[in-house]
């Protein structure tokens, strides 16, 4: 009973941080914001420093004590990477990349640091395949029609296959009885 419950309470520590992960989708060319806040309002942006990072830890953006500093940040995101300064002091130190490539897919983190606390959120970027923004049911709609026109077929044809067998073998039956029978 106790191990079903450490499994239950595991298992929904394990949901929640997966939930928890936000997700965001980009396209060829086109930009995202990647989101990125604190809870804390009114904050002193003399104290605060926000560490933007790629999953190769690669410094894609840094806020330090409130400031813009792209003095580390690696050419890749060079004129690539920027931030809404008038959204600081609310607590939003979110990240828009923009002219995004399909090096550019994968995990960032942001780590916000100040006097009273510490957080760090994750985003995990995905690049579609099309170059240009679209409507997402648009991209897999060949896809769909594909499975319906399959499923449509089989439907009809599962039928009158079986039709086609049952009949068989009831005239094979009625012949092989008609021989015995003579």
């Amino acid at each position: 009973m106790i191990i079903g419950c450490c499994f239950i309470c595991a298992f929904l520590v394990l949901i929640n941080k997966v939930c928890l992960q936000v997700t965001v989708e980009g396209f060829i060319g086109g930009s995202v914001v990647l989101p990125c806040s604190s809870a804390e309002r009114d904050l002193k942006l003399q104290d605060i420093n926000v560490l933007w990072r790629d999953e190769g830890s690669e410094t894609v953006y840094d806020i330090i004590k409130g400031k813009a500093s792209v003095e580390r940040q690696d050419p890749q995101y060079m004129n690539r990477a920027e931030t809404f300064p008038e959204e600081y002091e609310r607590g939003n130190f979110s990240l828009r990349l923009i002219n995004l490539n399909y090096t550019d897919a994968g995990e960032f983190s942001c780590f916000i640091t100040h006097s009273s606390d510490s957080k760090q959120d994750n985003v995990r970027l995905f690049i579609n395949d099309s170059t240009a923004e679209k409507d997402p049911g648009t991209q897999s709609d060949w896809k769909k029609i594909l499975l319906i026109c399959v499923c449509t077929i089989f439907i009809i044809l599962v039928p009158v296959i079986a039709c086609f067998i049952i009949r068989r073998k009831r005239a094979l039956a009625s012949y092989i009885g008609g021989t015995v029978a003579n």
